[in-house]
């Protein structure tokens, strides 16, 4: 049976006219050839990797080449080894960062002049305003001040109650064209104020004050009559140096009106020469 198949096959086979089988294969290589040219203009035209187009050249028995692949970016590459963190610090402790914000050093001085400029102007109009600095002239504070002292005052401003016993600078446009003077302060207004010149002795109000900081006695009379009552306002002063001061005994100064108050002395920082013509620096210190 099998081979009556094989006879009937062989026979169509044979039957078949030689000038059909020649045609037929003129037509197929045609065919070909055609659709090779077809297909250089597709690769031309279209992505070969498109899956219609791939599918449709394999039926007609084509091979289309592979896709060459693009060779790996170097960034991919990288990627793969460990990258350094950023804000990992280096040895010297610093971040990438902050070693690209750093500035030259020159900058930082610039910087740094200008801060300190500004601090400087800022401590210098405090200073202004709060304090003065003067320069002691004369012996009529002796011993508690010398020629030559240099005084920080407390400014009038911000010094607006004296009381007895403080130590000021006061500018008297009656006495030196108002050239400072530095003075005790002995008595406020309305107390009033007494001097023994015999004896030497000063009363405040009938009482007798005790002066541990004058040299000498209070016996110069230099012109006011005592007992005197001081005015409203006003201040009554005197030199620890009583021999060898022009202070409220004289009327070229009289009374000082707390308006011609420059400021209090509260500090000695440089000491000036004493009646030796030396300079004690033991007595830089808080003045009282």
């Amino acid at each position: 049976m099998e081979n009556q198949e094989h006879n009937e096959l062989d026979v169509t086979q044979e039957n078949v006219p030689a000038e059909n089988n020649e045609s037929q294969l003129h037509i197929d290589l045609a065919q070909i050839v055609e659709l090779a040219s077809h297909k250089e203009e597709a690769e031309k035209l279209l992505p070969v990797d498109t899956v219609w187009d791939e599918e449709f050249f394999k039926s007609i028995g084509l091979d289309l080449p592979e896709p060459e692949e693009e060779p790996a970016e170097p960034e991919e590459q990288e990627a793969a080894e460990p990258q350094e963190s950023s804000d990992e610090p280096k040895p010297d402790g610093e971040t990438p960062e902050q070693e690209k914000q750093k500035e030259p050093w020159q900058k930082s001085v610039l910087l740094y002049i200008q801060d300190l400029s500004s601090l400087l102007a800022i401590i210098v109009v405090v200073f202004l305003l709060l304090f003065r600095v003067v320069v002691v002239s004369g012996s009529s504070m002796n011993n508690t001040l010398y020629n030559g002292d240099y005084l920080l005052l407390i400014n009038n401003v911000f010094y607006s109650e004296p009381k007895v016993g403080d130590v000021i600078v006061a500018s008297k446009d009656s006495f030196r064209d108002g050239a400072p003077i530095v003075k005790r302060i002995i008595a406020m207004e309305g107390q009033t104020v007494h001097i023994d010149f015999e004896k030497g002795i000063v009363y405040v109000d009938g009482k007798e004050i005790v002066e541990p900081y004058i040299i000498g006695s209070t016996t110069d009379f230099e012109g006011v009559r005592f007992p005197l009552t001081v005015e409203e306002g006003c201040v009554f002063v005197m030199g620890d140096n009583r021999e060898d001061s022009m202070d409220s005994r004289d009327p070229a100064i009289g009374l000082i009106d707390k308006r011609e108050i420059i400021g209090k002395v509260i500090f000695l920082f440089f000491p000036g020469q004493d009646r030796l013509y030396q300079r004690d620096f033991d007595r830089i210190g808080v003045v009282s």
